[in-house]
């Protein structure tokens, strides 16, 4: 499936690997070398985060303060690291903000010259700044030791890729198909489109040529199981990818996976040259007949590229940006060919509907729901991590119980069942059960499971201003609506927490949300207004308290100062 348009990343990194960034003469140089456009080389090198333009500082100290992180006390780190560093100037140290590196549960989580920590403390992060200004190699964070005997996995006591192996003999696709539609498998990336009816459209499309690929690139604040299933059960990852090839005819699959996913991208890249050396991926799999490819691909960076066609845009080497639908994926995808298209949790679940059979995985759920959840908890908790529940269970069992409940004895005031896309509930609302009807039927959704918990030291304006700030940053500015709609929510906020808003702005919020939410070409502009519209839903009188009262319940806008300098300025 290689052609000349994957491998421009390969030839950008190979130039800023060299160089630390992309010179000009060498993007010129690439242009003539491969006969691509220099418009369209530095369009897409200007488009993703992970490449630099500009010769980079010595050091890139990049904080993130999203969400989690947020809660964890980061906006203090990042600003005592700037007093720290001020005098060095920005060709030495640069220290700023970054979006969600994928380490919530390890908050505050910092990125120092493109190499991540977690738990991260002022000295700390000190120290490892300057042993990369003394040139001296920066260490790598303590691997993560591998679970094994997981609840999830058919193959504790025996051999993997059974479920694989069985269907090359039996040849039974429309079989998997029918089980997938039996268990009701729904797409675990937030969406819930069923998985059995996306393979069987990809299976009766038209056509010879069709592709399978993995969305391993979960990037919003709060979501971290995706991480957690490639490094502890990367196999059933991998089977589940190679099913779906064999089901719905395709030849190739990518397995797409954020580029700050170092260990995970090794342990993925292990896993499938495993399968090529024991005949479970190739030519003629098992003997059977039967062809499967699978590549490895690191993305360039980028929050949108999480959304289905940016992360195909990105595949075809382009800049990942939405693409109007219909047409969707299983008709046109990657390179405009059938494609079945799911996340990292849907494809491992596969093989354990397989092995299990539909009824083990009906009795997995509570409530009438079905199937395992992998959730991530993080933000407010004495114990953030990643847990494997029964889907429906009450989200007060994970949060207060599994999790440990609210840290140093605070009382528990609020929640995000996914991440800022799912907005904001009140503690009140923690019985509901995880599972995606009951967090709809709120006004809600499970979406992804990255559950992040507030404290009552939280103001919840400021997390929602928090949480639209990463929509802004993230946008990739395709379309108008969510450009200049995040911006635009931004300074109102802003505003409100300084003291300067006015009643007439609350009706402005509420319309300029509902256009976001209408005429947004991908999700990122359609749920962005979600953690104020939603903040407003359940927590009005702390919105009022700022806008007409001038005051912050919880003691954390800066209501008062930020007025003198208003007047000052």
């Amino acid at each position: 499936m290689k052609s000349p348009r994957t491998e421009i990343f390969d030839q950008l990194r190979a130039i800023q690997d060299r160089f630390g960034y992309l010179p000009p003469d060498q993007l010129h140089a690439m242009s003539e070398q491969t006969g691509t456009p220099l418009y369209r080389i530095h369009g897409v090198a200007s488009f993703y985060p992970h490449f630099n333009l500009q010769p980079p500082p010595k050091v890139c100290l990049r904080v993130c303060t999203d969400m989690s992180c947020h809660t964890r006390g980061a906006e203090e780190l990042r600003s005592g690291l700037v007093q720290r560093f001020q005098g060095m100037g920005e060709a030495e140290v640069s220290v700023r903000k970054v979006s969600c590196l994928g380490q919530c549960d390890g908050a505050p989580a910092v990125a120092i010259n493109d190499v991540s920590y977690r738990d991260v403390t002022a000295s700390q992060a000190e120290a490892l700044v300057l042993t990369a200004l003394g040139g001296r190699p920066l260490p790598e964070m303590p691997p993560e030791p591998i679970q094994t005997g997981l609840s999830p996995d058919p193959y504790r006591d025996g051999v993997q890729y059974g479920a694989l192996r069985q269907l090359v003999v039996s040849k039974d696709f429309d079989g998997v198909i029918a089980q997938l539609k039996a268990a009701a498998l729904p797409g675990m990336g937030g969406a819930g489109f069923p998985t059995g009816m996306k393979w069987e459209i990809v299976r009766k499309a038209a056509g010879d040529v069709k592709y399978v690929v993995c969305n391993a690139d979960e990037s919003e604040p709060g979501t971290i199981k995706d991480r957690f299933i490639m490094h502890h059960l990367p196999h059933l990852v991998v089977e589940g990818m190679i099913i779906a090839g064999l089901v719905t005819g395709a030849k190739q699959g990518v397995f797409y996976i954020r580029h700050e996913y170092v260990p995970q991208e090794h342990i993925i890249e292990h896993e499938i040259q495993r399968c090529y050396k024991e005949g479970l991926l190739g030519e003629n799999i098992m003997g059977s007949g039967l062809h499967f490819d699978l590549e490895l691909f690191v993305s360039p960076g980028g929050y949108i590229c999480g959304e289905e066609t940016a992360l195909i845009e990105a595949i075809e080497g382009k800049r990942g940006e939405p693409r109007n639908k219909p047409p969707f994926p299983v008709i046109s995808g990657l390179w405009q060919k059938p494609t079945a298209l799911n996340n990292v949790e849907t494809f491992a679940n596969v093989p354990q509907i397989l092995v299990n059979g539909i009824d083990w995985f009906k009795a997995q759920g509570v409530g009438g729901t079905s199937g395992l959840k992998f959730v991530g908890v993080s933000g407010d908790v004495v114990n953030p991590g990643v847990f494997i529940i029964p889907m429906g269970t009450p989200g007060t069992n994970v949060m207060m119980g599994l999790a440990g409940g609210i840290r140093g004895g605070r009382k528990f005031k609020a929640f995000a069942p996914s991440g800022p896309s799912s907005g904001y509930l009140p503690a009140s609302m923690s019985d509901t059960p995880l599972d995606f009807k009951s967090m709809a039927a709120i006004g809600s959704m499970l979406g992804s499971g990255a559950i992040v918990v507030c404290s009552d030291e939280r103001c919840m304006l400021d997390m929602a201003l928090n949480s639209i700030e990463f929509f802004r940053n993230e946008s990739c500015g395709k379309c108008v609506p969510c450009r200049m709609g995040t911006q635009k929510l931004v300074d109102i906020l802003t505003g409100w927490t300084q003291g300067k808003g006015t009643a007439a702005d609350i009706p402005l919020v509420d319309e300029l949300s509902e256009a976001m939410k209408l005429a947004s070409i991908c999700g990122l502009g359609q749920f962005a207004h979600m953690p104020i519209t939603s903040v407003l839903q359940h927590f009005r009188e702390e919105v009022e308290d700022h806008v007409l009262r001038k005051r912050c319940p919880a003691g954390v806008c800066s209501m008062r100062s930020a007025r003198v300098l208003e007047v000052v300025a």
